[in-house]
């Protein structure tokens, strides 16, 4: 792993690493502070203003990551013109979905764009090879103002205001990453063809990604409609670690994934091996200890939510096998993606929620919060499966291999 990347993964781990603690202490400032009901109604508000928010940004943020990636020149002559023919269908549809939710979710809706467009922008500046924007505002400012914020609202007991104290520093995160973006693109002419070229490389994407967005947050809302709010607030509680894994492979994937599509646009399959080994061994390294450790502690921690939150130390255990075999698979799914193969992702998603809403319908009813992280583990391992073996048959890419040994090298004697 060269120096330069090694700082990025640092840097997005890093993120990653604070992101899922202020996650994880905002759950349990609202658990401890309101009865499971409300408490649950707060988790599935906010679990469907990011799927709502993850289904209206159609994945152009990874579009533009990858044909800035792919640019041959610094001036990026026309670069200007994508990320305007990324942001109009992203505000658009995003604006919709606001007014669509607004009726079920309040004022939060109307953030949705907020979220949506930022996201979009930063995902922008990493096709420039830049971390910090992201890692400072994605993985800082905003869990943590986040944490401020609902703690300030706990303390004066207003459950109906925890989505909007919630929602708020993604306002600020919008500016931020507008500006961030804005120093590293001249603006220029719009090219003919640009908005065209976008959308025919994101469009698989915009469906998968939206599936995406729904797969990571829908167990919580089918929880709280199936089996009621105070199951949807023991089942977060005791999945709220499984961020640790989503937020440390989200943070290598986005310090790896432009060099991905460079590698693999030339031709550099063994480059690209390389990244993807390195990458998983990393993601092993530094996740496999949180699992085993929370598989023997669960008991104990999940009584940090409430006396009653100790009893779903079963859901932990699922929780923490899949993700060690979901991590054990790398970033796949990226991989798959920067190929170009973008149609076959977005069978492997609609394979994977299938799965999971099949399970959590027939399981959720008798067995509640458990029943739940059956479905989501069917899920997640038809997720990670499916694209490790189109990768072996299509392109001879492995997780592991003589790369994982020369990475591990490394890091030992670093």
């Amino acid at each position: 792993m060269t120096a330069g990347l090694r700082r990025r993964g640092i840097a997005g781990i890093t993120g990653a690493v604070f992101g899922a603690f202020a996650q994880f202490v905002l759950a349990m400032v609202v658990t401890r502070t309101f009865a499971p009901a409300d408490a649950g109604a707060f988790f599935a508000a906010t679990a469907l203003a990011l799927m709502a928010a993850g289904i209206a940004k159609l994945d152009a943020g990874n579009g533009l990551v990858y044909f800035i990636a792919r640019a041959k020149t610094y001036d990026y002559l026309g670069i200007s013109g994508y990320i305007r023919a990324a942001l109009v269908p992203c505000v658009a549809v995003s604006c919709l979905a606001g007014a669509v939710l607004y009726p079920r979710l309040g004022p939060v809706a109307a953030l949705v764009p907020v979220m949506a467009v930022g996201d979009v922008l930063l995902a922008a500046t990493r096709g420039f090879g830049a971390m910090r924007p992201t890692v400072l505002v994605d993985g800082v400012l905003v869990p943590f103002a986040q944490l401020v914020l609902v703690a300030v609202v706990c303390a004066t007991d207003a459950a109906s205001w925890l989505p909007v104290a919630w929602g708020a520093p993604y306002v600020p995160a919008l500016v931020l990453a507008w500006a961030g973006l804005r120093r590293r693109v001249p603006r220029t002419p719009y090219l003919p063809g640009t908005g065209r070229d976008l959308w025919r490389y994101t469009a698989p994407r915009s469906a998968a990604g939206a599936i995406q967005a729904v797969f990571q947050r829908l167990d919580i809302v089918i929880v709280a409609l199936l089996g009621g709010p105070a199951q949807a607030a023991v089942y977060t509680a005791a999945t709220r670690f499984k961020v640790v894994g989503q937020l440390a492979n989200q943070g290598l994937a986005q310090a790896v994934q432009a060099r991905l599509v460079t590698a693999l646009a030339n031709g550099e399959r063994a480059r690209a091996g390389e990244l993807y080994q390195t990458a998983t061994l990393w993601l092993v390294l530094l996740t496999w200890p949180v699992w085993l450790a929370y598989a023997a502690l669960a008991p104990w921690l999940l009584r940090l939510f409430g006396p009653s939150y100790g009893a779903a130390a079963p859901v932990a255990l699922v929780l923490a096998g899949t993700m060690m075999v979901a991590t054990a698979c790398g970033m796949v799914d990226v991989v798959l993606t920067a190929a170009g193969h973008t149609g076959t992702s977005l069978v492997n998603l609609v394979a994977a929620i299938t799965c999971t809403v099949v399970l959590d319908v027939a399981l959720i009813p008798v067995h509640g919060a458990f029943g739940a992280v059956l479905g989501w583990s069917g899920g997640v391992l038809v997720k990670n499966l499916l694209p490790l073996w189109q990768l072996h048959r299509r392109h001879g890419l492995h997780p592991f291999g003589r790369h994982t040994l020369t990475a591990l090298r490394i890091r030992v004697t670093a």
